[in-house]
């Protein structure tokens, strides 16, 4: 059985600040139709998600301090934010693998707003769905924590270790299976996913692209959720934490879309903390990491990260210059 510190009045208000900021969302995307979000307003939009998710945070620790005390509390908040810091840093990989499909398929600024929101959109469904997933299989089968700190110490040394794929996206065989099996128009038609045709319905290449976005996140969440489980096992936490991470990904995807070349150290950093926390998973019996000191240990490689990422940069645009 799972156990949780989630109790109908925390599901509740997770669900309410979920739907209403969602709604809110979507009826600003309705008004400003397919206007470009602007890198002020992603600043602003990744601000006011940030601050919600540590507003939450906090709320869940007053609710748990009156409920169970401050140790209790204490710990769960920790593993909140923990969780947090730990699907946003992956997350910044999602965007730039959503850059990568955008510039391929041409798709304009203007559009790609439209085919974010879906994409959140279904990334909260799926990972919703594989998170009581992998919640019940921890329960019933305590041992599948080594497989997945197995999995995220392999998926760090592979990230550390691999060289960017430059090969066409286009030759990917799931883009050629559903070329080939779907009835698609060659080129956009604005903000239309499908269009009639002859009185045929063909679907546009906008489609494809988010049946990508929807992929490329699960691929990610394969190494995110697994992650999140080495910091706690509540499902609460796992959902909450990953989904406030993920409900800000498209306000960070135009913040970062025109700079994410500057971000070159990024993949080394985030895979120093896969291997960290795939190392945690596999030494549980043996070593007991608190969540504060996780929490530190990724804080640091991550700001560690940004330090050399900033180094790096300088000497590139120095030899530029020159």
């Amino acid at each position: 059985m799972m156990n949780s510190v989630g109790s109908p009045l925390l599901w509740g208000s997770f669900a309410v600040v979920v739907v209403v900021m969602l709604a809110v969302d979507m009826l600003l995307q309705g008004r400003k139709g397919a206007q470009t979000m602007t890198m002020k307003s992603a600043a602003l939009w990744s601000l006011l998600w940030v601050s919600l998710s540590l507003l939450f945070n906090f709320a869940f620790w007053w609710y748990l301090n009156g409920e169970f005390g401050r140790e209790v509390a204490d710990k769960q908040a920790l593993a909140f934010l923990t969780g947090y810091l730990i699907e946003k840093a992956l997350a910044v990989d999602n965007v730039f693998v959503w850059l990568m499909l955008f510039s391929y398929f041409s798709v304009p600024a203007s559009l790609q707003r439209r085919v974010l929101v879906y994409g959140v959109l279904g990334a909260i469904v799926l990972r919703t769905g594989m998170i009581f997933a992998g919640s019940w299989l921890v329960s019933e089968f305590s041992w599948i924590l080594y497989l997945f700190g197995a999995f995220l110490l392999f998926t760090g040394i592979k990230m550390a270790i691999a060289k960017e794929d430059d090969g066409a996206i286009g030759d990917k065989p799931i883009i050629r299976w559903l070329r080939g099996h779907l009835r698609m128009t060659d080129e956009l038609s604005g903000e239309k996913f499908f269009v009639r045709r002859n009185g045929l319905l063909f679907a546009t290449p906008l489609v494809l692209v988010l049946i990508m976005v929807e992929l490329s996140d699960v691929i990610f969440a394969v190494d995110s959720i697994p992650a999140i489980f080495a910091v706690t096992t509540d499902p609460f936490i796992v959902l909450t934490s990953n989904l406030f991470a993920i409900l800000g990904l498209r306000a960070m995807y135009f913040l970062l879309a025109n700079v994410a070349e500057r971000f070159s150290m990024l993949k080394y950093g985030l895979a120093v903390i896969l291997i960290f926390i795939g190392a945690k998973m596999l030494l549980l019996d043996l070593v007991h990491i608190p969540v504060g000191i996780s929490l530190g240990v990724v804080a640091s490689i991550l700001a560690l990260t940004l330090i050399i990422n900033a180094w790096v940069n300088h000497r590139k645009d120095k030899l530029r210059q020159s």
